[in-house]
């Protein structure tokens, strides 16, 4: 029996914050007592916040490491291995890795490759071997405007445990590029293309949607069900859109666009989950609608760090500061995630749950991180 107590701490539980300790003992939480006496033993942790460990389910960062730069392959472990120690540092101890599924080769200046099978097998392969300081499940992102997105789909099955499926329409002109010169300006930012090249990739992917779109949006809610996998929509704009997630039975909805979609997605029981760097920024990098508007119109459930791995806590702490309640704040980075992808064991500081724990020094309206417990044992 191992036990661990921390002790003096500024407890974020599930309705309320209150001053006492929480018991783990044997990667479980096992008792939790109000008041700041410090027993033998116990680690002090000095009026610190004490949070559930933080719960991410989409993030590009796994990506960032793999390609550091344009047309940079590095080496698959170690690129795992330390977006693995990055995400421990700042506190997310359960992620739902993103991989894309849906890929275009006959493009020569803008193909993107298959990759998403190889990539699993090897998170998969450290996962089991222990090799892991946090719990890495999957989730496969079906870009739907793609060639290849069936094949590649049909690669993965219930055994691989995939946790989210998210429908991902990339078309040319809606969603999140409805804006055309901000579509400009990421592409030609990306690819280097000319005016002409341009226009000739806009025209082609929208050829290709009007050819596959129906059929590959079909397969990925159909594949998502075979796996027993959530599903989730992606940059919802208009309450038809909404209306078509909910009906292929969408949990939550990553980055609606517009305060319309938002609202439609309440309507409908989806989760509406946006960006921390949306909330942190002030603003979308894409001119969609603000994270802190959703939140003061009460439309918000969900953060996620999205392409900035620190930014979940630091959003989380936003919220509880903006609502005046560090309880619901914190929520948004911890159960509400873990009840979109079907996590019952985790995101509370309840005992019975896993002892997935991190201790927090507020730092002004900051928040630094002082310690990360995954199942009980402290890997930073």
């Amino acid at each position: 029996m191992t036990e661990t107590i921390l002790a003096n701490a500024t407890l974020v539980l599930p309705a309320e914050t209150l001053r006492g300790s929480v018991l783990i003992r044997d990667g479980v939480i096992a008792a939790i007592d109000s008041g700041a006496a410090v027993a033998s033993g116990a680690i002090d942790c000095g009026g610190d916040l004490i949070l559930p460990g933080l719960i991410e389910l989409h993030t590009d960062n796994l990506e960032r490491h793999i390609e550091p730069r344009p047309k940079v392959d590095w080496p698959h472990t170690a690129a795992i291995l330390a977006h693995d120690a990055e995400l421990a540092s700042v506190g997310i101890t359960t992620v739902f890795d993103a991989l894309r599924v849906g890929s275009v080769t006959s493009k020569a200046k803008a193909n993107y490759g298959e990759y998403a099978r190889h990539l699993a097998d090897e998170i998969i392969a450290l996962r089991d071997a222990g090799s892991l300081r946090i719990n890495h499940l999957l989730h496969l992102r079906a870009e739907v405007c793609s060639e290849t997105l069936v094949e590649e789909m049909a690669k993965f099955g219930p055994e691989d445990g995939i946790g989210i499926v998210s429908l991902m329409d990339h078309t040319p002109g809606q969603r999140q590029f409805r804006d055309m010169t901000q579509l400009k300006n990421y592409v030609c930012g990306k690819h280097g293309f000319s005016d002409a090249e341009f226009l000739d990739h806009i025209a082609a992917q929208k050829n290709l949607s009007a050819r596959v779109a129906d059929l590959h949006e079909a397969t990925a809610v159909a594949e998502a069900r075979r796996y027993g996998a959530v599903l989730a929509s992606h940059d919802d704009t208009t309450e038809i859109h909404v209306a078509r997630s909910a009906g292929h039975g969408a949990h939550f909805a990553e980055f609606p666009t517009t305060p319309e979609a938002a609202q439609a997605c309440r309507d409908h029981g989806i989760a509406v989950m946006m960006g921390a760097p949306n909330l942190i920024r002030g603003g979308s990098h894409s001119g969609n609608v603000a994270a802190k508007a959703l939140a003061e119109s009460d439309l918000l459930d969900i953060i996620s760090s999205d392409y900035v791995p620190s930014s979940l806590l630091s959003a989380g702490l936003m919220l509880g500061d903006l609502w005046g309640d560090m309880a619901r704040g914190i929520a948004t980075v911890t159960s509400a995630p873990a009840r979109a992808a079907g996590l019952t064991d985790r995101g509370t500081l309840t005992p019975g749950t896993r002892a997935d724990i991190i201790r927090v020094a507020r730092i002004g309206t900051a928040g630094a991180l002082r310690g990360t417990w995954v199942a009980g044992d402290r890997v930073g």
